[in-house]
């Protein structure tokens, strides 16, 4: 129950709402409690009283005996209630904070925790593991307490009517104590392994339904089914484990409140012949028992929910003291400016070993189109995260104007940066709000529309019945690749960026598009520093200044007419694709 610890900062939040859900429950307990002890008397005083001659007379005193106990009940049932409006809405408050911190928590974290994480794993912790935690947070914390409350009441009201008959009804109480130990370990192992196996389903679906279009070009249905079916079983197992260890506690409990019931029955009449007790003491200890039969029955319950939320808040609180690999250190207002120099930056990826990056080193000048080249594994993509602070490099140093890249502000650097990357993400909304995404400010509608014109898209856009309002698909699957390429342009294009990234993403335009889309760019690459990443020399031929990448390593640079004098690496990557072009 550690784990649970991290929750107490969310108590101190709601104290006020979690003291009186606790006073509510005494005063609730409270009132049921006397419901017994009132039986106890009325039914001490009916025996002793036989004055009751009349119809009349006997009706009307069971009404008034009847009319207590229902005031008594709705006493009891109004204070209950209140419990539940002040401890289930306090878990209800939290659940919504948690969620809130976690999602908090998944922005801050960088992209190397994202790229060893599944995504299907992250939507359960938000999802699965905080309603368990809620769990807790709501029943569980109200049923305890309500354990506790009524224990000692009835506790002290069993010893005021006889001490001895209570130390008899106790006796299976150490005995249930036992139990509950011995089994909440087991069902906390058993309840970690269920959480693990469904974090492990949910992203066997994910996967799944974000690659749909790849599992059924390739006739793969049957074995992806089988490959869920199978995780589902093992899920299935586990949970049935846990099912198994709860269920049997139950009747366990049950049968152990029985035996107190019994006891209270059977010594209570030896005491009853002896004169210790009177007829509305026995009676009053039997109801003592039953109010004291759920709360100990539902310990099974509670314990599993408990055990299950111990489970899952462990599991959040690893994502939680994750600390993000990239801080912004600094807050003060930064203006993008001046010229970009990587000097001997190397960049090795923790988890593989790969060097993806060897001794760097190059200088973007401000407002200059710069170009990198290479084959696929060369390292571009990772020198574009390392521009955008995704990575820190293991070695050497990324400045602008001198500065280096992890002492300036970082929020400021790519609020003044635009990247349209390699892989397109398109959200499930309009195409005017993903256009829109790009820039915080309120834009007009002409904006847009001047964005998606400079992508060329604009033609796409207007041929659709709904235009910009047209609602994209998950991930723009209604989209060509070409047309989510272009959309994603003139997300980037709208902020008017002082540093424009494009990170090969032109590869699913044809030549002719590309030509119109690099020759928007230009009419207005005076007011910008733009870096262009592609494997096409098309693309990239009229950059001011080219570097060739291989294998993590800049082998030659300079512009276009410069490198092919050298008759090298990309003069042989120009014929080769020439070649191909016109085949």
């Amino acid at each position: 129950m550690k784990s649970l610890s991290y929750l107490n900062k969310y108590f101190i939040k709601y104290k006020w709402r979690f003291l009186l859900g606790i006073l509510f429950i005494v005063i609730a307990n409270y009132f049921g409690v006397q419901m017994p002890i009132y039986v106890k008397d009325t039914t001490d005083e009916l025996i002793k009283n036989t004055s009751v001659k009349t119809t009349t007379e006997g009706v009307s005193l069971a009404l008034k005996i009847g009319g207590i106990y229902v005031l008594l009940s709705i006493a009891s049932g109004v204070f209950l209630f209140l419990t539940r409006q002040t401890i289930i809405i306090m878990s209800r408050l939290i659940e919504f904070d948690l969620k809130n911190e976690i999602y908090a928590q998944y922005q801050r974290l960088d992209y190397s925790f994202y790229k060893k994480n599944a995504t299907g794993d992250l939507m359960n912790r938000i999802s699965e593991d905080v309603s368990q935690v809620r769990m807790y947070l709501g029943p569980g914390i109200m049923y305890t307490i309500n354990l506790i409350a009524l224990f000692f009441l009835v506790i002290y009201q069993m010893v005021n009517v006889n001490p001895l008959l209570t130390l008899f009804v106790l006796i299976p109480l150490p005995i249930m104590s036992f139990l509950i130990y011995k089994v909440s370990s087991k069902m906390n192992t058993l309840s970690t392994e269920v959480q693990r196996e469904q974090s492990l389903l949910s992203t066997i679906a994910q996967e799944t339904f974000a690659g749909i279009r790849v599992v059924k070009a390739y006739s793969r249905e049957k074995e992806t089914h089988e490959k869920f079916n199978a995780s589902s079983l093992d899920y299935k197992k586990k949970n049935m484990r846990l099912v198994l260890v709860n269920s049997l506690f139950m009747p366990t409990i049950v049968f152990l409140i029985g035996v107190s019931t019994i006891l209270a029955i059977y010594v209570g009449g030896l005491y009853y012949f002896e004169a210790q007790i009177s007829i509305g003491g026995i009676l009053a200890f039997i109801l003592f028992v039953n109010k004291l039969t759920w709360p100990f029955a539902s310990l099974g319950w509670v314990t599993s929910i408990n055990q299950r939320a111990a489970a899952s808040q462990k599991r959040i609180n690893e994502f939680l003291q994750i600390q993000p690999e990239i801080v912004n250190t600094n807050h003060e207002a930064y203006t993008l400016k001046g010229d970009i120099q990587f000097n001997n930056v190397s960049y090795t990826y923790p988890n593989s070993g790969i060097e993806a990056l060897k001794n760097v080193s190059f200088t973007i000048k401000e407002g200059e189109t710069f170009a990198i080249i290479g084959k696929t594994g060369s390292g571009k993509s990772t020198l574009v995260n390392m521009l955008m602070r995704q990575f820190d490099p293991t070695a050497g140093q990324t400045t602008i104007n001198n500065e280096d890249l992890r002492t300036i502000n970082l929020e400021d650097y790519r609020n003044q940066s635009g990247v349209v990357p390699q892989e397109v993400f398109l959200f499930s909304e309009t195409i005017a709000e993903n256009i829109r995404f790009g820039k915080n400010d309120e834009l007009n509608h002409e904006e847009i529309v001047e964005a998606a014109r400079k992508a060329h898209v604009l033609n796409n856009i207007e041929a659709f019945p709904d235009k910009f309002e047209t609602i994209l698909g998950e991930r723009g699957v209604n989209l060509s690749g070409g047309q989510k390429q272009r959309i994603s342009i003139a997300r980037a294009l709208i902020r008017h960026p002082k540093l424009l990234v494009l990170d090969d993403c032109l590869s699913a335009v044809d030549t002719e598009t590309e030509e119109i889309i690099l020759s928007n760019l230009k009419a207005d690459s005076d007011k910008r520093t733009t870096v262009i990443v592609s494997h096409r020399i098309s693309s990239i031929r009229n950059a001011t200044k080219i570097i060739v990448l291989d294998h993590g390593t800049v082998i030659e640079q300079g512009s276009h007419e410069e490198l092919m004098a050298l008759n090298k690496a990309y003069s042989e990557m120009y014929f080769k694709q020439l070649a191909e072009d016109n085949t």
